[in-house]
């Protein structure tokens, strides 16, 4: 199946179509009406919300003036980054002004001074850079969406923790600016996943040590028993995030699902073996932060007790 495509009026009517045509298209499900004037030649399920907004971003700035900037929730998805959680029924655009923001149906118009060097271009749409995007994401989205979105900008290396710097001093002055230093400063590329970020968020406002990132572990034979998602030294403990599509590839491989399940439990064991207590969680014990913290904190009471053989080795931030 070809890939959705994103048809004007002006298009289909060059191509000999007609408004009834477009209209019965639309009322049947086989086509999408995106805005006004602007059509998916696709149904409904063939888009993800995602690529959705995406349809959206591309008609809104075809129907701009060329000082539109795709920014915010909509450069995350031209930029292919995560956007967990966060609405996306309007495009995002700014435009390099003092005044004349302003929200409608289908886009939010934000006026804020933008320099040359906070400027790309993505398929021929120009967007706000990976800094200038996580920087806008910061200080108007909830420190989880900042820090879900910025990790994974670090990993992806579409920007630096020097770049996101140099944002926070030039932009001291803007509203939301606190706000988004306390989140670029919590920002880590060793996250692999939304999932992995968001538990990191959890284990920081439920008072936990900030843990070691994709440590390896070792038997004292120098044996690597794997690659951890957490490591807290200081207490002993391990944790690992099971997301559905998020399993680590060296215990998945070409392995069915049963098999992985066996694997990773051989390998919890030579880890509990070494003294170190696992705790295991997926995305619904991620809704109740609290409780996740306890359960780290039972099995540290546990670890405690044990007596602790092997080291390990950190990997260090990008």
């Amino acid at each position: 199946m070809d890939a959705p495509q994103l048809i004007s009026r002006r298009q289909a009517l060059a191509a000999g179509m007609s408004d009834s045509q477009l209209q019965r298209l639309c009322r049947s499900g086989k086509w999408q009406r995106i805005r006004a004037g602007h059509y998916v030649n696709a149904p409904q399920p063939a888009l993800t919300p995602a690529g959705r907004h995406l349809m959206l971003v591309l008609a809104m700035c075809e129907a701009m003036s060329d000082d539109a900037v795709a920014s915010h929730c909509s450069a995350l998805v031209l930029h292919g980054l995560p956007t967990w959680s966060l609405p996306l029924e309007r495009a995002h655009v700014t435009r390099d002004r003092i005044a004349g923001g302003r929200i409608r149906k289908q886009l939010v118009l934000h006026s804020a001074q933008l320099t040359p060097d906070e400027i790309t271009l993505i398929n021929g749409v120009r967007v706000t850079t990976g800094p200038r995007t996580i920087f806008d994401i910061a200080r108007s989205a909830g420190f989880e969406h900042a820090v879900v979105c910025g990790d994974s900008a670090l990993r992806q290396g579409l920007t630096t923790a020097d770049a996101l710097g140099e944002h926070l001093r030039r932009a001291a002055h803007r509203r939301g600016s606190r706000q988004a230093a306390r989140a670029i400063e919590f920002l880590d590329g060793r996250s692999e996943s939304v999932g992995e970020s968001r538990s990191r968020v959890a284990f920081h406002e439920s008072g936990l040590p900030a843990p070691e990132l994709q440590a390896r572990v070792f038997t004292d034979d120098e044996v690597c028993v794997g690659r951890v998602d957490f490591l807290f030294d200081g207490l002993g403990v391990i944790g690992e995030f099971e997301g559905q599509s998020e399993q680590r590839s060296e215990l998945s491989g070409a392995r069915l699902p049963a098999q992985w399940t066996v694997a990773a439990q051989d390998r919890d064991d030579q880890l509990r073996a070494l003294g170190w207590e696992v705790v295991r969680w997926t995305w619904s014990d991620l809704d109740d932060p609290a409780q996740l913290a306890e359960r780290i904190r039972a099995a540290a009471e546990v670890s405690a007790r044990a007596h602790r053989t092997g080291h390990w080795i950190p990997t260090p931030r990008s």
